[in-house]
């Protein structure tokens, strides 16, 4: 089984490098470059996601599988395609101040020895598409470093998670999210979200850990974080959403969520889990 491998640094925090590589319209930019064509369902990967590639230089079009999508990485596996079988492994370890990223890619040809001859063309667009993705992913990695943060409270009680239904813009009335907003400038990520919570839900919180990669919405960049109600607060009231609801670990993928919150369904699901 031919494999290559690529490592290579970016200047950006675990998380946010993660976070980039989930995101499908950098992955889109990268295929671009060397002449190939990328769609997916979601805006932001998670397992579960199939992903259509259509492959430079007139190749057949391939079908891959999300396995798993996190803090530590991408992996996926060929679903259906010219070749046998086909992973690819995208590594995230912290490095100092910024990332060690591992790519790699490995493949089986078809028909065995026969179908080897394939081997060097396909080596070189998988190289060709790794050093695409290296560079798309170190420029995201920048432009979002100093990018606007919105934050999301994980709010549980008793196992059940609270979700917000939109109820604007137009777009995105009537599907789901968690409460949160924008960061303003000199206020932490925790004061954020109790300031967040009391205006949208006139409840009062406790803010805990952060919950899975930063997550890119445009220009701005989301952070989850675990949330709980405090003692002697106000029940929450849907201010400016549609509605509230509290909902057990098999409700939440039922909904019809937002692809930002879509992305940490598997960590909301555990954190309910406790």
């Amino acid at each position: 089984m031919p494999v290559i491998s690529l490592d290579h640094r970016v200047d950006g925090p675990p998380d946010l490098v993660a976070g980039v590589l989930r995101e499908t319209a950098s992955a889109a930019v990268a295929f671009g470059r060397v002449g190939a064509g990328l769609s997916a369902p979601a805006r932001l990967l998670v397992a579960g996601d199939e992903v259509r590639v259509a492959l430079p230089g007139g190749l057949a079009a391939c079908r891959t599988r999300i396995t798993r999508a996190g803090r530590g990485g991408v992996w996926s596996e060929l679903v259906a395609g010219p070749v046998t079988a086909l992973r690819h492994a995208t590594r995230v370890v912290p490095d100092g101040t910024g990332s060690l990223v591992h790519d790699e890619l490995c493949w089986t040809a078809p028909l065995g020895a026969l179908g080897r001859v394939s081997d060097p063309v396909l080596r070189r667009c998988g190289w060709r598409l790794l050093a695409a993705r290296r560079a798309v992913v170190g420029e995201r990695v920048e432009q979002l470093s100093t990018a606007a943060v919105v934050v999301g409270a994980a709010i549980v009680r008793d196992g059940r998670l609270l979700v917000a239904q939109r109820s604007y813009p137009a777009a995105l009335a009537g599907r789901w999210e968690l409460p949160g907003g924008g960061v303003e400038p000199g206020e932490s990520e925790a004061d954020a979200l109790v300031r967040e919570c009391v205006e949208e839900l006139g409840a009062r919180v406790e803010t805990g850990e952060r919950l899975g990669t930063d997550l890119p919405i445009g220009g701005r960049v989301l952070r989850i974080h675990t949330a709980r109600l405090l003692p002697g607060s106000p029940e929450p009231q849907p201010r400016e959403h549609r509605a509230l609801r509290w909902v057990g670990m098999h409700e939440i993928a039922t909904l019809g969520w937002l692809d930002a919150d879509r992305a940490v369904l598997g960590e909301l699901v555990e954190l309910i889990r406790g």
